[in-house]
């Protein structure tokens, strides 16, 4: 049985505008201005804005075009996901050596228990200020931290306290703190459920929580009328779970023009399949779905996935089955975005094993083939991502290993913490203009 918490010793770590951030520690040049990290299209969407951005009312998940209009002096950056994944990696290494129970979020969020740490790292409040100083010293980021004896409020907390600072709230004013609060600040509550909430007169977490249970059972359900009466009171009994974490890797671009031709098609694909089993190997996983997304000109969108009883992180193997699933799909009048994932993910590598639909290929091939991809790794890790590629990534003789001007899809989507609903449907940087 969970263990009620008596200390604010469970921490959520958020770097501040991640994405942006990076690029501004890495180009001198873009401290200070307002930097908007995404695609410059008309479909172009925001993966990140910098908080001089922000401050003229640009946020993630909004349309380049808008963003451009509201501050036309900001530098647009096409998304660097290796330099993102390289911080958080560091980031999180930082975390772990504080304490092994890390429950990663996203690549710029994490939650820690730090209730057996105390001893040799101090108190909650140390622990967040020695955390913020050496993230900053080796990693030359600036992240938030807030403390609490539940998850929920942790993460609030860590909100609270953007950008650039810590907020640990003490026990025994948990809900002095969480009740004035505006009732979107829990988790689950999205636009449709705040609509129901509305017709109660429910503006506060307070308002909430003044509310019976069966009432909220009433209005939303059983499990989601309990589950916020729950947070409401700041009842949340979720411990950190260092095994969650990565669901898939993927990614998916949506083209600034719809796409018509299948040869085309399959040429992005090829280049998609080589990022996302990179990235595998970066991450040291390897997966048994390979999942195709296509959406249409109409917004009309499917998926095709097949899964095998082997998994792999070769690009060759994972290309295979995506441009099988791709061939299954009409085209029709155009298509708008393209993506391809891998999940039923689990740690391997070396001994990764073929996913395909058609037999094995001879061990000997698949030792070359392994060699060749690992090879390409480590000249992308020396000299960049854009360093060599295969010749299917070409276009008028340049190596195109991402494409500027699209919108960028997830690195990787990860699981919410336990029980909890995403907001809104949104994770991470990617949505929440707090970030």
């Amino acid at each position: 049985m969970p263990v009620v918490r008596q200390d604010a010793t469970f921490l959520h770590l958020d770097l501040d505008a991640f994405f942006a951030s990076v690029e501004q520690r890495d180009d001198p040049n873009l401290r200070g201005r307002p930097v908007i990290v995404g695609g410059t299209a008309d479909r172009g969407v925001v993966a990140a804005a910098s908080y001089e951005a922000r401050a003229f009312g640009v946020h993630s998940a909004m349309p380049s075009v808008r963003a451009r209009r509201l501050c036309p002096d900001a530098v647009f950056v096409a998304p660097r996901f290796d330099a993102y994944e390289a911080a958080s990696r560091e980031v999180m290494a930082i975390m772990r050596a504080v304490t092994p129970l890390v429950e990663p979020l996203s690549l710029d969020e994490a939650f820690m228990d730090v209730a057996g740490s105390q001893r040799i790292h101090g108190d909650p409040a140390a622990i967040a200020a020695a955390l913020r100083a050496r993230i900053l010293a080796e990693v030359g980021l600036r992240a938030s931290v807030g403390g609490a004896t539940t998850k929920m409020l942790a993460k609030i907390a860590s909100d609270l306290a953007k950008p650039d600072g810590v907020r640990i709230v003490a026990p025994g004013t948990e809900l002095a703190v969480l009740h004035p609060l505006p009732v979107r600040r829990l988790w689950g509550v999205g636009p449709a459920t705040h609509q129901r909430l509305e017709r109660f007169g429910v503006v506060t977490i307070g308002d909430l929580a003044a509310l019976p249970e069966a009432t909220l059972v009433a209005a939303l359900g059983e499990t989601a009328g309990r589950h916020l009466h729950a947070l409401a009171w700041n009842r949340d009994a979720r411990s950190v779970e260092p095994g969650r974490g990565v669901k898939s890797i993927g990614h998916e671009e949506t083209f600034a023009l719809d796409r018509t031709d299948r040869t085309e098609l399959e040429r992005e694909l090829h280049r998609m399949v080589d990022r996302v089993a990179t990235r595998l190997r970066a991450a040291g996983l390897v997966g048994r779905t390979v999942q195709v997304k296509v959406r249409y000109h109409d917004f009309r969108t499917v998926t095709r996935a097949h899964t095998s009883a082997v998994a792999t992180d070769l690009a060759a193997e994972i290309g295979a089955v995506a441009r099988t699933l791709l061939d299954g799909l009409e085209l029709g009048g155009g298509v708008r975005l393209l993506g391809v994932s891998v999940s039923g993910l689990r740690e391997g590598g070396a001994e990764a094993e073929q996913l395909s639909f058609a037999a094995p290929d001879a061990p000997a091939v698949r030792d070359e083939r392994r060699a060749l991809e690992l090879a390409l790794d480590a000249v992308r890790e020396r000299f960049g991502s854009d360093a060599v590629g295969s010749a299917a990534h070409t276009d008028r003789g340049r190596l195109r290993t991402d494409r500027a001007g699209s919108q960028y899809g997830p690195l990787a989507e990860r699981a919410d913490a336990p029980g909890a609903p995403a907001r809104d449907g949104r994770r991470s940087e990617e949505g929440d203009p707090r970030g």
